[in-house]
């Protein structure tokens, strides 16, 4: 178990973690799918919504040019061409992508003991689009638009690591995928938690598989801010 008392900042992942992501991807893709007749399972939809994504991601470009490569690499594979708007679709999306229900409540109570801090493979708009949901004030917001590199780059963890003003051992990075946020906060000396969400993709969701150990793996975050603030 971890000492909580080890940490002054807590450091979060903000789409998959405090934003049901899922859900809005799926709100999207699905009807999109079905329209040029391909019923796929939301299962095999969020695994080819991870390697799509990552593989967009591999040189930087701006997460609304990825989220329109995701869906480019859907038609390619499935053989038929997005409409404009189809192209759009997702991005127009994410304002409307809702929190989890515990997600403002638990953000709170860990604020009361906490400074708190997002690290996000997102365009600096789409979360300002976001922030007013989460109903919460964070030290820093660190997107892979400021920083020209997705998660699990280094380059977006070592910007963020600065803001903070505090030595790794003393920030805990808190997030829904090993391949995006466990594996590579714990290279940097981070200790982390993994909020392993409900998925139509148990134990992975819309990402790349990964095989990793996190410090403390919770399903959700009222737990975690049970443990940490009591």
């Amino acid at each position: 178990m971890l000492n909580f008392s080890n940490y002054d900042v807590l450091t979060f992942d903000c789409y998959g973690t405090l934003i049901d992501w899922e859900a809005g991807i799926l709100s999207v893709l699905r009807p999109m799918l079905l329209r040029h007749g391909q019923a796929l399972s939301d299962s095999e939809i969020l695994e080819r919504y991870g390697n799509y994504e990552a593989a967009a991601e591999k040189d930087y470009q701006s997460y609304e040019e990825v989220l329109k490569s995701v869906v480019n690499a859907f038609g390619a594979h499935l053989s038929f061409a997005p409409t404009a708007a189809g192209l759009d679709a997702l991005a127009s999306s994410i304002a409307q992508w809702q929190p989890w229900p515990d997600t403002v409540r638990a953000l709170q109570k860990l604020r009361s003991r906490y400074q708190l801090a997002i690290i996000s493979n997102i365009d600096d708009d789409f979360f300002a689009a976001t922030l007013p949901r989460l109903q919460t004030d964070f030290q820093s917001v660190t997107t892979a638009q400021q920083a020209r590199c997705y998660k699990p780059g280094l380059a977006i963890f070592n910007l963020a690591l600065e803001r903070t003003h505090a030595p790794p051992n003393r920030v805990l990075h808190v997030g829904q995928s090993i391949f995006h946020d466990v594996l590579p906060a714990q290279s940097l000396g981070l200790s982390t938690v993994w909020i392993n969400r409900p998925s139509r993709r148990d134990g992975v969701g819309a990402v790349i598989k990964a095989e990793g150990k996190p410090d403390l793996e919770l399903p959700n975050l009222e737990s975690l801010a049970a443990l940490a603030v009591g």
